[in-house]
């Protein structure tokens, strides 16, 4: 079996004048990006911490500087307890 996985690049050019108006670094609107993606629930916490390069404690720490929390609903908590008693810890 053959599995193809296709990888689309975009880049997006922001004016210098908004980028020195920001007075923010490329790692910084970056991690503005992703954090604004994920508060949409257009990606997960893992796509924010694997872009932003964030462990999972830096960046529960940049959504609290924001008053923001970890997505995570009752499908998230149901997917956990069968990883649990999958592995034999429930």
């Amino acid at each position: 079996m053959i599995v193809a996985h296709i990888v689309i690049i975009m880049n997006l050019v922001i004016p210098d004048d908004i980028i020195r108006s920001t007075k923010m670094t490329e790692d910084e609107l970056k991690l503005e990006l992703a954090i604004a993606l994920y508060k949409q629930d257009s990606i997960s916490s893992g796509k924010v911490r694997a872009w932003t390069g964030l462990t999972v404690l830096e960046l529960q720490q940049e959504l609290a500087k924001r008053g923001l929390c970890i997505n995570y609903d009752v499908e998230d908590f149901q997917a956990d307890v069968k990883t649990l008693q999958s592995l034999g810890l429930l």
